[in-house]
C-alpha cells in the first residue's frame, strides 16, 4: 500500500497529513472533454440565446460542463444548486428580512433596503452585462470596477425544484430580466453581453413542456471504452509523477474490469467520477486488475454505495478469482 495511506485505528498521534494536490487536480477544467454533438449543443444554445439543458445519469459530466464553457471563454462561471424548497426568486437574489428588522429596532440606524439584499446567480449575471458604474456598489466585491462581460449560469439539478420553478423564471431566463420587489427596481441584461444558461437534469419528467419548448436539449450517455481512455489520459497528463504509472494496458484492464462492474445490476450504478476516484486509487494503492485481484476489494468502497452493491462486488470479485485458469 502506497505510504501517504498510513491510518492504523490504533490510537497513534503525530503522522502527517499527505498533501492532496494531485489527486484533486483531476477535477479542474482544462481536462474536461466534451463529445462532439454535446459541442454543437453547447454552440446552438450559444447562438439562439437559449438555455440548455443537459440530462444523463449522475456523475456523467454535466455539472463539470458549465466550468469548462467557463474556463474555454475565461469568463465567470456563476453557480446555483437547486433545493426542493427553491423558489424563483432565490435564482436572483435573497433578501435578509430577519436581519433588517433586527436593525430596525436599533436606536439611530439608517436602513437601507438595498443593504439587506444579496444578488445569487442568474441575478449576479444580469448585472455582469451592464456598465459597472451602474451596478457597482450592488455587485458582489469579486466583480467590482470591472467591465461587462458574458458569464456562464449553471442552475444544478433543476428537477430537484417544485415543478412550478422552471415556469416561474420563463419570461426572466427569455428576457434575461429580473424585479427586486423590495426596491421596485428592474434589471435586465445588455443582450450583448447575455449570459449562456445551462441547466442539469437527472431526469427531465418533471420539467414542464412550456418551460422545455425554450431551451436546448441534450442528454449525455455514459461514455464507451475508448472515450474513458481517453477521458483518464487526458485527465492526467498534467502530472509526469501519475501518468507513467497508467500505460495503455493498466487503463484498458481496468476499464473492462470497472464495465464488467456496471454491468452487475447494481442498485446504483458507478458513475464516471467514481470511475476517475477509483482508478486514482488504484494508483495511490499500487493495484493493478491484472495481476493483484485479490488486494482490488479494497478499492471497492469508491465504487458502491450501499452493503447490497459492496456485497455483489465482493462476491464478483471471489468469482473471478475461482475460475481463474
Amino acid at each position: 500500500m502506497n505510504k501517504i495511506f498510513n491510518y492504523t485505528g490504533q490510537g497513534k498521534s503525530g503522522k502527517k497529513i499527505p498533501d492532496y494536490k494531485a489527486l484533486f487536480e483531476i477535477a479542474n477544467p482544462a481536462h474536461y472533454i466534451a463529445e462532439p454533438a454535446l459541442c454543437d449543443a453547447v454552440n446552438v444554445s450559444i447562438a439562439l440565446g437559449q438555455p440548455l439543458i443537459v440530462t444523463g445519469e449522475p456523475g456523467t459530466g454535466k455539472t463539470q460542463l458549465a466550468a469548462s464553457i467557463a474556463y474555454e471563454y475565461d469568463i465567470p462561471l456563476l453557480e446555483f444548486y437547486t433545493k426542493t424548497t427553491s423558489i424563483a426568486a432565490d435564482l436572483f437574489y435573497q433578501y435578509d428580512a430577519i436581519r433588517r428588522f433586527q436593525d430596525s429596532q436599533l436606536p439611530d440606524r439608517i436602513i437601507k433596503v438595498e443593504n439587506y439584499i444579496s444578488y445569487q446567480a442568474l441575478g449576479v449575471a444580469i448585472l455582469l452585462t451592464k456598465r459597472n458604474k451602474e451596478v457597482n456598489n450592488i455587485l458582489p466585491e469579486e466583480y467590482r470596477g470591472k467591465p461587462p462581460t458574458r458569464s456562464v449560469i449553471l442552475i444544478d439539478e433543476v428537477d430537484k425544484a417544485p415543478r412550478d420553478l422552471p415556469n416561474d423564471i420563463l419570461i426572466e431566463i427569455e428576457r434575461m430580466q429580473f424585479k427586486v420587489v423590495e426596491t421596485g427596481k428592474t434589471h435586465i441584461a445588455d443582450p450583448k453581453y447575455r449570459p449562456i444558461v445551462i441547466l442539469t437534469s437527472n431526469s427531465e419528467k418533471n420539467l414542464p413542456d412550456a418551460f422545455l419548448r425554450r431551451c436546448v436539449f441534450y442528454h449525455t450517455t455514459f461514455p464507451d471504452s475508448e472515450t474513458l481512455k481517453s477521458i483518464v489520459k487526458k485527465r492526467f497528463e498534467y502530472n509526469k509523477e501519475i501518468e507513467p504509472h497508467f500505460s495503455d494496458d493498466f487503463i484498458e484492464s481496468a476499464i473492462d474490469h470497472f464495465i464488467e462492474i456496471r454491468e452487475l445490476g447494481l442498485r446504483k450504478k458507478p458513475s464516471t467520477a467514481e470511475f476517475l476516484a477509483w482508478i486514482t486509487m488504484l494508483k495511490t494503492l499500487n493495484l493493478d486488475v491484472r495481476n493483484n485481484q485479490k488486494n482490488i476489494q479494497k478499492s471497492y468502497t469508491v465504487l458502491a454505495k450501499n452493503y447490497e452493491d459492496l456485497h455483489k462486488l465482493i462476491n464478483f470479485l471471489q468469482d473471478k478469482e475461482e475460475t481463474k485458469p
